[in-house]
């Protein structure tokens, strides 16, 4: 217990002795971490959308113009429920669309109130049993005399999760590299304790110290820079986020049919990752240092 309490004791002296190169590792660490974490954001955020899109895909829509008559849409839906994979198929009224709209919105179903007029078309609701059918019959459905648009979801789908691909990859690539720069500054604030310290670290060492008994301090410092460098980038993103959420949360909801993720379930999952994340580098910097400056 007291070599416990000599390791936080000196820890903390030392981060406050070294404060000039503890605040630059303190800003490398943090800086690593607000990237990761803008990346984080957008790789959730965009993961949530296409699992929405995935949630409908299930749902091929097939616009109709406007002069089609309802017969001539009974005689697509006998077509299309002959077709493989095809579950069911409906006709839906502009006015049964724009009641579906009026639901989604919520709150902010008020605004469809200024419309002049229903802007939606008529269409067909066809539902899928089996999706890898889906684009056999969104091909068939386009040749159909009467219809306006059938839009392809699986092309977004695709879109999406090439983007998300990307993100990934460029995230692990920025990431590792500034994860190594990270550890190499905290490493170099740690080595310049090591040598302030060469004098009395070899009156320990005659005295009969242990090697863990020196190391500790070392070791502490290097994850409380860790900790405090989490600590602030975590607060600093849920403060940029949660101002985004306000701005253009009911935006991203009416515009892509899909709210953003809430602010709380961030923080809890970026501090469980972030935590670790900037104790670790912490820790590795001094071990590092350590290794090649403290000869024990």
């Amino acid at each position: 217990m007291r070599t416990i309490k000599y390791a936080l004791k000196q820890a903390f002296v030392q981060v406050f002795r070294n404060r000039t190169m503890s605040i630059a590792s303190i800003f490398s660490i943090t800086a690593m971490l607000l990237i990761l974490g803008l990346f984080f954001i957008l790789a959730v955020n965009v993961g949530l959308a296409t699992e929405s899109a995935k949630d409908k895909f299930d749902t091929i829509q097939i616009y109709l113009l406007d002069e089609t008559t309802v017969e001539s849409a009974n005689d697509m839906i006998s077509s299309l429920k002959s077709m493989n994979g095809v579950d069911d198929a409906v006709y839906f009224t502009k006015e049964q669309a724009m009641e579906e709209f009026r639901v989604s919105w919520g709150e902010q179903a008020y605004l469809l109130d200024t419309l002049a007029e229903n802007p939606l078309p008529n269409s067909i609701k066809v539902t899928m049993n089996d999706l890898t059918q889906a684009e056999t019959v969104i091909q068939v459905a386009r040749t159909f005399a009467g219809v306006e648009d059938v839009p392809d979801s699986q092309e977004f789908i695709d879109q999406v999760l090439r983007i998300t691909d990307g993100i990934q990859k460029g995230a692990i690539a920025i990431i590792v590299f500034l994860v190594i720069v990270s550890v190499v500054v905290v490493s170099n604030t740690v080595k310049l304790t090591v040598l302030a310290r060469e004098r009395e670290i070899s009156i320990m060492k005659y005295v009969g110290a242990t090697n863990w008994f020196i190391r500790g301090p070392f070791l502490v410092e290097g994850m409380l820079i860790g900790c405090l460098s989490s600590l602030v980038s975590v607060g600093l993103i849920m403060a940029v986020y949660t101002k985004i959420v306000e701005l253009v949360g009911q935006r991203a909801l009416l515009l892509l049919s899909t709210s953003l993720v809430p602010a709380g379930f961030l923080t809890t999952h970026l501090f469980g990752v972030f935590l670790p994340l900037g104790i670790s580098i912490g820790a590795i910097g001094s071990i590092i240092s350590m290794r090649r400056f403290l000869d024990t």
